[in-house]
């Protein structure tokens, strides 16, 4: 799966499904009720007992059905980890252009986490493909559009207490897409089993975002 098509599945979905202290047994029961409600990309994150095992089983049972990516990536060491395990794309909560560096020399999809403005465009002159703005939460969709206003080339990707009561106020204030994580992929359901559940989330958030674009699918 060439860089290109990360990026453009990425940015077609809207929205990334971050799986963080997912049990590893459901990893892929999990992603299998993401898939089906049309999500497709999957992030499993490196702080997450197994996250290398669950990468490379991800990888090798959806291939290309998916796009498999791991999250809190903290060094380059730590993403030609995940990347041999079978990551197709890199995402992290800082700036660090070790990591931008390795992933662009590999051909893999980067997504570094920045807060500022200056850290922003940092992050996307060193190569990022997207950059994650994180904490996205706590200054809410109009920070998004302040930023964008003189940085509008740049996609970002808001992260961290982003949810279903202000997911499309993202979106409509310029999101690229959108980072979830408990708010989709909650723990507790997945403990249960409850898939049918995590779907019927997935599937509204996806039609919020589809909504927030003026698309009618």
């Amino acid at each position: 799966m060439s860089h290109e098509e990360v990026v453009s599945r990425i940015r077609d979905s809207g929205l990334i499904a971050i799986m963080r202290h997912t049990e590893a047994r459901r990893a892929i029961e999990t992603a299998e009720a993401l898939r089906t409600a049309g999500v497709d990309v999957v992030e499993v994150t490196m702080n997450t007992a197994g996250a290398l095992q669950m990468l490379k089983a991800l990888s090798d049972h959806f291939r290309s059905e998916i796009v498999v990516g791991a999250g809190t990536v903290l060094s380059s060491e730590a993403a030609e980890r995940a990347v041999e395990a079978g990551a197709r794309l890199i995402v992290s909560p800082h700036l660090d252009e070790s990591i931008i560096r390795f992933a662009v020399d590999h051909h893999v999809a980067v997504v570094p986490g920045a807060f500022t403005p200056t850290e922003i465009y940092r992050a996307w002159t060193a190569g990022a493909s997207l950059v994650k703005v994180f904490p996205a939460g706590p200054v809410g969709p109009r920070y998004l559009r302040d930023v964008l206003a003189p940085l509008n080339d740049i996609p970002l990707v808001p992260t961290g207490g982003v949810n279903l009561d202000n997911a499309a106020d993202f979106v409509r204030a310029g999101a690229a897409a959108l980072g979830l994580g408990s708010a989709l992929v909650d723990p507790k359901l997945v403990s249960a089993g409850q898939f049918d559940q995590l779907a019927d989330t997935a599937r509204t958030f996806l039609s919020a975002i589809r909504a927030a674009r003026g698309e009618k699918r």
